[in-house]
């Protein structure tokens, strides 16, 4: 790197007679630097394009959708989801949830770094300024006429110096450094987005979960009645051993699901706890009591796809990645050219402490330099090199995050819609079972039919109606999945992440 360094170095004396020459000459290479620190090198960022469908292919006349009686619909999405679930308990946790988090913090945390590192990257922009004192002794013991030369420096005083941002490259840092910010700000919505779907799917497992374990408590309540009822029916002769093992195989079998189902509702409240930042056993006590399943509302608003454009943060983030990703070519191109900089000094210097305040003892040096890299073995172009892959990279990054999100939309929306038509069907098998343990029942009684038509039909309901509560289940997951899918519930967030 070739350098030129400009400087004065004058006592106050000489000053009083050149200043005004030297002033003008600095103020024009300083004026002139001001000009050209209008430009700034590097490619501007402009918003990539991306091109979708007006409609969700699963909305369309012929899609998925057709026919549910809980359909999703075009109309936006609102901007609080998980009310329309109409459950107080739900919309309680998710407001602790997302006050109390440890992910939700961590990543507030991260978005106060990146603007501390941007107040680093920004503070380039502006003048160094550092005070300093120093006091030396010195002694020459061969001086002329063989005496002990020593004597004493006292020097105390600023230093100044400032390098014009000609080319950019601090501006295009600071830009970077903005949308690092800005992407930091779309992951604590992600990890909101996130937060607000898993408190919703484990608090609606634990209320499944609940459900399934009353059902099968009822239906082995019934089972227990029949084995009951067939152990008198063989007292009386009429029944067989045959008859009676198998009720007891049925009804151990039902009584050893429930261990399951309570495992499971349990881990669920543990699931809670740790989401609220908790510990996992400090909801047991307020969420031990069964409550309904959530029910979905009667319509679903989805949107249409370009909103998800602007909705969904993992988007915007990658958004704010390609252009931080653009704004850092620019600073790497800022290392082929020249740097300017302006470096000055002022303060006192004496021989002896008590007249270090004379004016006399005052010292002032100013001068502009220039720095411009002459050899470097191509670390400079093959830095611009990286930077312009890894803006490449943050573009396809970008694109596929978009039919990663259309995808995602798509997927959620035919679930939950299959999932709609399934649980309307498994609702009509679960009726017929019933129908049909009672009309077993009655003919066992009236002898016209076999023992073992009563267990299977005892066997056929208690399936279709715990297949039905998983369906409730599943439609109520999925109905999350696809809020998650389009990036709701950060707009108004109950937590300012200032």
């Amino acid at each position: 790197m070739a350098t030129i360094n400009f400087s004065r170095v004058m006592n106050m004396t000489d000053a009083r007679r050149k200043t005004s020459r030297h002033g003008r000459w600095l103020a024009g290479l300083l004026g002139a630097g001001l000009l050209a620190g209008g430009c700034a090198v590097g490619p501007d960022y402009k918003a990539p394009q991306a091109t979708v469908g007006e409609g969700w292919g699963e909305l369309g006349p012929s899609g998925a959708v057709d026919g549910p009686a809980t359909r999703p619909s075009a109309q936006p999405l609102p901007v609080r989801w998980w009310t329309t679930f109409n459950d107080p308990t739900l919309n309680d946790l998710i407001a602790r949830a997302a006050r109390s988090n440890l992910d939700l913090r961590r990543a507030t945390a991260r978005i106060r770094e990146s603007r501390a590192s941007r107040e680093v990257t920004q503070a380039d922009i502006f003048p160094n300024v550092d005070v300093g004192g120093s006091y030396n002794r010195s002694r020459n013991r061969f001086a002329p006429g063989g005496g002990d030369d020593a004597h004493d420096q006292y020097k105390a005083g600023f230093d100044a110096s400032w390098e014009v941002d000609v080319f950019g490259g601090v501006r295009r840092g600071v830009e970077a450094a903005n949308a690092d910010i800005a992407a930091a700000v779309e992951d604590r919505r992600d990890v909101l987005v996130s937060l607000l779907a898993e408190v919703a799917r484990n608090y609606i497992e634990l209320r499944g979960s609940q459900r399934r374990i009353t059902i099968a408590q009822e239906n082995l309540a019934a089972q227990q009645k029949t084995l009951d009822l067939t152990k008198n029916l063989l007292a009386a002769g009429v029944a067989t051993d045959l008859d009676v093992a198998r009720a007891e195989a049925q009804v151990s079998t039902t009584e050893s699901q429930i261990p399951l189902l309570q495992s499971s509702a349990r881990q669920s409240i543990h699931a809670l706890g740790v989401l609220l930042g908790t510990d996992p056993m400090a909801l047991t006590p307020e969420l031990s009591q069964p409550l309904p399943i959530p029910n979905a509302p009667p319509e679903v608003p989805v949107g249409i796809p370009s909103q998800i454009l602007l909705r969904r943060p993992d988007l915007r983030r990658a958004e704010a990645q390609l252009h931080a990703a653009t704004a850092r070519i620019g600073v790497a191109t800022a290392d082929l050219f020249p740097r300017f900089s302006l470096t000055g000094s002022l303060g006192l210097q004496s021989s002896k402490l008590s007249s270090l305040g004379d004016w006399d003892s005052r010292y002032w040096s100013i001068g502009p330099s220039v720095a411009w890299p002459i050899f470097d073995a191509g670390r400079i172009a093959a830095n611009i090199n990286v930077q312009n892959a890894r803006q490449e990279q943050a573009l396809l990054l970008y694109q596929q995050t978009v039919l990663d999100a259309l995808r995602d939309v798509e997927d959620s929306l035919v679930a939950y819609a299959k999932e709609e038509t399934r649980r309307r069907t498994l609702t009509k098998a679960a009726d017929a079972n019933r129908r049909a343990v009672d009309l077993a029942n009655q003919l066992y009684d009236a002898g016209r039919t076999d023992f073992l038509s009563v267990l299977q039909a005892q066997r056929d309901l208690f399936a279709s109606q715990d297949a039905m509560v998983q369906s409730d289940i599943a439609v109520a997951t999925n109905l999350v999945a696809l809020y998650k899918a389009l990036g709701g519930g950060w707009e108004v967030p109950p937590e300012n992440p200032q």
